[in-house]
């Protein structure tokens, strides 16, 4: 993570980006902390940190990430952008480690079948959504794949419970203004997640370490 050009070093940036992603505070919330701290730092610097840099700790953390199982979960959440509501989809293991998520506009066949490509290995269980239901169809027959779909009433508990964290992060913010904002913000959120999961390789010995880790 390169902070040449900034007026404050890696490690406060790092300080900052972290407290927004880790707790459920607004920006100004962090601000007022990082002054208690002898930092001042006004809030729009520290989302303009978040903007930049949460994409290269999704990087790090996509090629530090441990093995997650083969039996998956997908489901969406609803997410505010601009007053419009959009798509997370989200998909964890059967014992809950993030496997993937994708913010989408929309929901349609495309938005859903554009991520099993880079997640479904053999059996997923879905909701009695057709629209996931008929891109795991759509990607079984153009990859001669034989994916397993499963609808059980009580088999996305898991991933259901899990999108509670991911809500529970954004819900003092004054919402996301933009598409780009909100999907790298909720990269970042999902970043710090599953280092709470601990599905980190070699991570460090708290999380806030493991969370530097990435940046080296």
């Amino acid at each position: 993570m390169n902070t040449k050009g900034h007026c404050y070093p890696k490690s406060i940036i790092l300080q900052a980006v972290y407290f927004k992603l880790r707790s459920a505070l607004s920006y100004r919330d962090v601000e007022e902390i990082m002054k208690m701290r002898g930092v001042h730092v006004d809030h729009a610097t520290i989302q303009r940190w978040v903007f930049k840099f949460t994409p290269l700790l999704e990087s790090e953390m996509k090629k530090r990430k441990g093995k997650v199982g083969t039996s998956w979960r997908l489901d969406e959440t609803y997410i505010k952008v601009k007053g419009i509501w959009c798509y997370l989809y989200r998909t964890v293991d059967k014992l809950g480690n993030t496997v993937d998520f994708l913010l989408t506009r929309r929901r349609q066949r495309m938005s859903a079948q554009s991520f099993p490509n880079n997640c479904i290995r053999r059996v997923i269980n879905i909701d009695k959504s057709g629209s996931n239901t008929a891109a795991i169809k759509v990607y079984n027959k153009r990859s001669f794949s034989k994916i397993k779909i499963r609808q059980c009433k009580y088999g996305n508990n898991i991933v259901e419970q899990d999108h509670r964290f991911i809500k529970w992060r954004i819900q003092n913010g004054l919402g996301f203004k933009s598409f780009e904002s909100a999907r790298r913000t909720l990269s970042g959120i999902e970043v710090v997640h599953m280092l709470r999961k601990n599905q980190m390789v070699k991570p460090g010995k708290f999380m806030f370490k493991s969370f530097c880790k990435l940046a080296c």
